[in-house]
């Protein structure tokens, strides 16, 4: 069913403040309180899911979850069941200890070959080791808009194999560094203090999220759906979780800050589609762990829409 109220001040005061209002209103009339039921065997085709969730000191963490097509299905449209033991799981992602604190959850199935995505927002539940549950409060599909298109793979692993360590901290080391002024693709993790928790993707030309410094990353805001999930949270709550995945190396880099929107900046390179927004991430803590033994990346193409730096006159 339609839900008949799907924004939250923030979400609204920041379409007004972009001159998006109207689209906005016509937009959100595909959120639903519900899984659409062409949308049930979408979910259990994917081999990847991220979860957005918040940790006790109320930061938000984007994480992903890898397992084969029906490690995650709907059995009907208001419920997501996962078995864990098909999927690839690090018990030491923030994740588990966030869900038993606060079981409010953003989920965003994606499947990047076909830039088709779903966004599942609700509570979660660990009823036993190898599965969760998710209670669907919100749901939706996004355009194809800034996805790179990737084939993904399983293969099978020495399961005796050792795991590479993960690793903490609180400022960028080079080699991260240079993986994110690489990347094209990561996830964002956002919340709202009564509506919950959202995990959307972001996408565009290698390069397009600049590394300020160590500790500071600076995002364009591109053109999208005019609904402003990720703003409108950062705009009442100004934290933000993020995941960066390293196709080559099958690494994850988890990082953890309060964020800022910047509004009408300069931008004479084009590096915001035009909008003239970006915003910052001040990180607090990261986190770099194996994403799954098995998983093969293979490159397909950039996005049609992916904005390209302007060159000098």
């Amino acid at each position: 069913m339609r839900i008949e109220d799907p924004f939250h001040e923030g979400e609204l005061a920041v379409q007004q403040r972009a001159g998006e209002a109207e689209e906005g209103r016509r937009n959100g009339r595909v959120l639903a309180d519900s899984i659409m039921k062409g949308a049930l065997k979408f979910v259990a085709q994917q081999p990847m899911v991220v979860l957005g969730s918040v940790d006790h000191g109320q930061n938000l963490w984007a994480s992903v979850l890898f397992g084969p097509p029906g490690f995650a299905t709907a059995p009907d449209e208001r419920k997501v069941e996962f078995d864990l033991s098909r999927a690839g799981i690090n018990e030491h992602d923030p994740l588990w200890k966030n869900i038993e604190f606060n079981p409010r959850i953003g989920a965003l199935f994606l499947e990047l070959a076909t830039r088709r995505r779903l966004r599942i927002n609700g509570t979660i539940a660990r009823p036993t080791d190898t599965t969760l549950e998710l209670d669907v409060a919100e749901c939706y599909p996004n355009c194809p808009k800034y996805i790179q298109r990737r084939n993904v793979r399983f293969e099978a692993v020495d399961q005796s194999a050792a795991v590479s360590p993960t690793i903490e901290g609180t400022s960028l080391r080079p080699e991260q560094v240079t993986l994110i002024r690489a990347s094209d693709t990561f996830f964002v993790a956002s919340g709202h203090p009564q509506r919950g928790v959202d995990a959307s993707h972001r996408g565009g030309p290698p390069g397009f999220v600049e590394v300020v410094d160590d500790l500071t990353l600076r995002i364009p805001d591109y053109v999208g759906n005019s609904m402003f999930n990720t703003l409108g949270n950062l705009s009442i709550n100004p934290h933000a979780g993020l995941a960066f995945l390293d196709f080559e190396r099958n690494r994850t880099l988890q990082v953890t800050g309060p964020a800022e929107i910047l509004w009408d900046q300069e931008d004479a390179a084009g590096r915001s589609g035009q909008t003239q927004r970006f915003w910052t991430l001040r990180i607090d803590r990261w986190r770099e762990s194996e994403t799954h033994a098995g998983l093969r990346w293979e490159f397909l193409d950039y996005s049609p829409h992916n904005p390209q730096p302007l060159r000098p006159a």
